[in-house]
């Protein structure tokens, strides 16, 4: 498998992730056969939970989004000029919001926040499973037909 890579920059505004989920899923549906389309579902919600991230709490004026398909990982990462790393965890049921890292977690195999010298770096890395490494079937809820 050849490798894919994505680099994008997007403003630090809550519209901006949409426009993020889109243009990076629909890189990715062209990249390998092996980036299914529930792949590309999760690897989007991924994108989308990480820019909501940044742009709700960074106050900076850009975030940058990359994406890195290698033989066995998609690696997604979103960087942004703040230093503060989040914190993980579930807030009180009330909460609306506050969930984002915990959804990520729970999606990719492997995840973290690493600081830069210009902000900090928020990464998770999705196994990419071929053939007979597939076991257990995932399925999305509320997909669209």
């Amino acid at each position: 498998m050849e490798a894919n890579h994505l680099v994008l920059s997007v403003p630090a505004v809550p519209a901006s992730v949409t426009a993020a989920r889109h243009r990076a899923a629909a890189a990715m549906k062209h990249w390998d056969a092996a980036l299914d389309t529930e792949l590309v579902h999760v690897a989007a919600l991924v994108i989308s939970e990480l820019v909501t991230n940044a742009a709700q709490h960074v106050g900076a004026e850009q975030v940058s989004v990359a994406a890195q398909l290698t033989e066995d990982i998609l690696r997604i990462e979103v960087c942004d000029a703040s230093p503060a790393l989040p914190r993980s965890g579930l807030p009180d049921v009330l909460c609306e919001g506050g969930r984002g890292l915990f959804i990520v977690a729970a999606l990719a195999d492997r995840f973290g926040t690493e600081p830069t010298p210009t902000g900090k770096r928020c990464w998770a890395e999705i196994a990419i499973l071929t053939g007979s490494e597939q076991e257990i079937p995932v399925f999305l809820p509320l997909q669209r037909s």
